[in-house]
């Protein structure tokens, strides 16, 4: 089963992602998608799970879940649409503001907390 996570801090890796799921059954990816010029997570990224029943419980006890600081989404990926070359984000998204995104947490450990 693929699974779609959003909303996850910038400061989280794959090896972060994969840990968090890890706890749900057998983890076969984790991936944090990165931006192409920047290197800087986009935010989001998956997870392969092999069995569909363990990526279900994920999907159901880490959906709306803070992790790190966030409140993260957690559904089934849904399968790649390709698009027009020229549409690929519909504007320009400029340099982007310096603002600091980092939860405050001091670093360290990952923090989790579920949301119900």
């Amino acid at each position: 089963m693929n699974i779609y996570i959003s909303n996850l801090s910038y400061e989280v890796s794959d090896s972060d992602l994969k840990e968090l799921f890890e706890e749900y059954g057998e983890v076969s990816s984790a991936k944090v998608i990165m931006d192409r010029e920047t290197g800087r997570s986009r935010g989001f990224g998956f997870v392969e799970m092999s069995d569909d029943v363990q990526g279900q419980k994920a999907i159901d006890e880490l959906n709306q879940a803070e992790y790190d600081g966030k409140v993260i989404s957690v559904n089934v990926a849904k399968p790649r649409t390709d698009r027009p070359a020229g549409n690929r984000g519909g504007f320009n998204r400029g340099g982007g503001g310096g603002r600091d995104r980092r939860s405050g947490n001091g670093g360290g450990g990952r923090s989790f907390e579920r949301r119900y």
